[in-house]
């Protein structure tokens, strides 16, 4: 049977790997590049956002609908929107990955500084905070487990749609996924969905480490 086989028609081909081992290594680090640039591009947008909806209904209600509405626009379509704007390359791919990774993150930023108990902003009120030492002191700390979920999800998230951007020429591990739909050709195709989940579960793990240790009062806590 093919899937026991070791050649160019079974699961996975060993002796391709090897072969091919600077080609993996290029898109990996394409995949984990683009990943970074979006989530990174992604919060900076996200946090003064999230912070101006959480002071104002009114940009609540803007922000919100806005960016859950470009996280509907089908990949395919979005990029193919940009092509004409910027051509091929990383920056349509950086634009696009990091407009969907702006739902997550703005929602998550937001409900994290919704959850301030009100008392505890009276209180630095009253201890003669300005707003921006409020924020700097106490929102945004007792806000950070919850962005730093968002950011978890994001970051998966992206790694999943960095994929489709072989579209630009990008793609990353997408490459081999493409190139094994094309040639019917079953281990570049295995091997990229397989690293791609390797990747994405990594990096979830290390930012279960950087949360923890970001928030360390909530450990004392349990």
């Amino acid at each position: 049977m093919s899937v026991l086989a070791n050649d160019a028609n079974s699961w996975i081909w060993w002796a391709w790997i090897p072969d091919h081992q600077h080609e993996i290594y290029a898109n990996l680090k394409e995949h984990m590049v683009l990943t970074g640039l979006s989530v990174a591009w992604g919060s900076v947008i996200a946090l003064p956002l999230a912070v101006m909806a959480a002071r104002r209904r009114v940009v609540a209600a803007v922000v919100v609908p806005i960016v859950s509405a470009m996280y509907t626009i089908p990949s395919v379509a979005l990029l193919g929107l940009l092509l004409p704007i910027t051509g091929l390359g990383e920056r349509p791919a950086v634009i696009a990955l990091t407009m969907y990774s702006l739902v997550i993150l703005v929602r998550n930023a937001l409900e994290g500084l919704r959850g301030v108990p009100p008392d505890v902003l009276d209180a630095a009120d009253g201890m003669g905070y300005t707003k921006m030492r409020r924020l700097l002191r106490v929102e945004l700390p007792l806000a950070l487990p919850a962005i730093v979920a968002g950011v978890r999800l994001a970051t998966v998230s992206t790694i999943g749609l960095v994929t489709v951007t072989f579209i630009v020429d990008q793609g990353g591990l997408g490459r081999f996924i493409q190139d094994g739909y094309q040639r019917d050709f079953r281990t570049p195709l295995v091997v990229g969905i397989v690293l791609s989940v390797a990747l994405a579960v990594a990096a979830d793990l290390l930012l279960v480490g950087v949360e923890r240790a970001v928030t360390p009062w909530r450990r004392a806590a349990r």
